[in-house]
């Protein structure tokens, strides 16, 4: 298991604003598809901990389960790979939580999926994310800022955010913005 604390600004942004960025920093032609398939219990108990546990998606072989929780300053996350049969059978049959995260034990079931075409790049020491989504026929635009010192990434994306004349549209999480179109 691989642990890691994430730290990421983030803000929504329009289809042409996307756009602009994708060919200012010349990333048309790399865009790739990741599938966060979200989990949950039937009442929704881990969202409405702030706790996101979800099976990543990368290609036809590459599957990763991931626990996140949110703090004030990045978020605790916690990875395993899994094998693809063990994946597509978590999504089809569902999982309790304690065989893979020690700290949590649930039993939770596929709630819904999104489609991420994403993009990144290295921006000022850290690494900048576009991504457009698509969930329960919405398609929603979002620019990401991940660093490894928050006080630092706050500045840089603030400066960032100014540069390219982008308005703050603060943004729920994914996979709240997925749920959305479940309950």
């Amino acid at each position: 298991m691989n642990k890691n604390i994430e730290i990421e600004f983030k803000t929504g942004i329009p289809q042409e604003k996307y756009e602009e960025l994708l060919q200012l920093f010349k990333l048309e032609n790399n865009i790739f598809k990741q599938v966060n398939h979200y989990f949950d219990t039937d009442q929704y108990d881990l969202n409405q901990q702030k706790i996101v546990l979800r099976i990543r998606q990368k290609g036809e072989n590459h599957y990763k389960v991931t626990l996140k929780s949110q703090s004030e300053q990045g978020a605790f996350e916690s990875h395993v790979l899994l094998q693809k049969a063990k994946a597509e059978d978590m999504i089809k049959n569902g999982f309790n939580t304690k065989d893979f995260f020690d700290e949590i034990d649930y039993f939770v079931t596929f709630k819904v999926s999104l489609d991420n075409y994403r993009v990144s790049t290295p921006y000022e020491g850290g690494t900048l994310f576009l991504d457009r989504c698509e969930y329960c026929n919405v398609v929603d635009y979002e620019v990401e800022y991940e660093v490894s010192n928050y006080a630092e990434g706050q500045k840089l994306f603030k400066q960032f955010v100014i540069a390219h004349q982008i308005e703050m549209q603060p943004t729920k999480r994914k996979s709240e913005r997925a749920f959305t179109c479940k309950r």
